[in-house]
């Protein structure tokens, strides 16, 4: 029986390469509307920024280092991350009364700063980047189960 591989084949490195990318976008976006456009983040968003932030520190030692287990590292990120950002947009949309929002002080979690197109929120970008990420963890645990197959 062979070990699993610590050291990532080449196949995983673009699915890793893209969850780094997603996770470093989201980040330099939120820092953007924040800083740049003078956005305040609410309190759901400084809970989202939390997950979002680690994943771009931890997707990058595991590209230099081609760790194929660092998505154990990861995944606990990304779903805490993405309830928050569910939770947050049906609050956005009004799916959930606003009786219960988190935000008691400081910005309102359901203020509209940003609505491009109409419709395209900071927290429906927030969700994207959550999405993608599971998507990219995905398509990662996928190519390095198959791997590990294929050495035994």
């Amino acid at each position: 029986m062979a070990v699993a591989k610590s050291v990532a084949p080449d196949a995983v490195w673009l699915p890793l390469f893209l969850v780094w990318l997603v996770s470093l976008l989201a980040t330099v976006g939120s820092l953007f509307f924040s800083e740049i456009m003078s956005f305040p983040p609410c309190t759901l968003c400084w809970y989202q920024r939390i997950a979002m932030y680690p994943i771009v520190a931890i997707s990058t030692v595991a590209l230099l280092t081609r760790d194929t287990q660092v998505a154990k590292y990861l995944w606990p990120l990304v779903v805490v991350g993405f309830v928050i950002t569910v939770y947050h947009c049906l609050l956005y949309y009004g799916v959930i009364a606003a009786e219960i929002v988190p935000c008691g002080s400081g910005v309102s979690c359901t203020e509209r700063q940003l609505d491009l197109l109409g419709f395209v929120s900071i927290p429906l970008l927030s969700l994207g980047s959550f999405l993608a990420l599971a998507g990219g963890l995905m398509w990662f645990n996928a190519l390095v189960k198959g791997s590990v197959r294929e050495d035994q």
